[in-house]
């Protein structure tokens, strides 16, 4: 009975995941990022190019 008592008192394993909520929202939030900045980048360049290239 003490084992299982022990195991429902442990909470080492509550650390590692937290950890990796964190890990994974750190990520969701780079990602999202780096998808509007390349969008925004992607269209700022399209416009550069337009405007650069001679009308045929």
């Amino acid at each position: 009975m003490s084992k299982i008592a022990n195991f429902l008192k442990d909470e080492s394993g509550a650390t590692a995941a937290e950890y990796a909520l964190i890990l994974s929202l750190i990520a969701l939030v780079v990602i999202a990022g780096a998808t509007t900045l390349g969008t925004t980048i992607n269209t700022k360049l399209s416009t550069a190019a337009t405007s650069i290239t001679p009308a045929a």
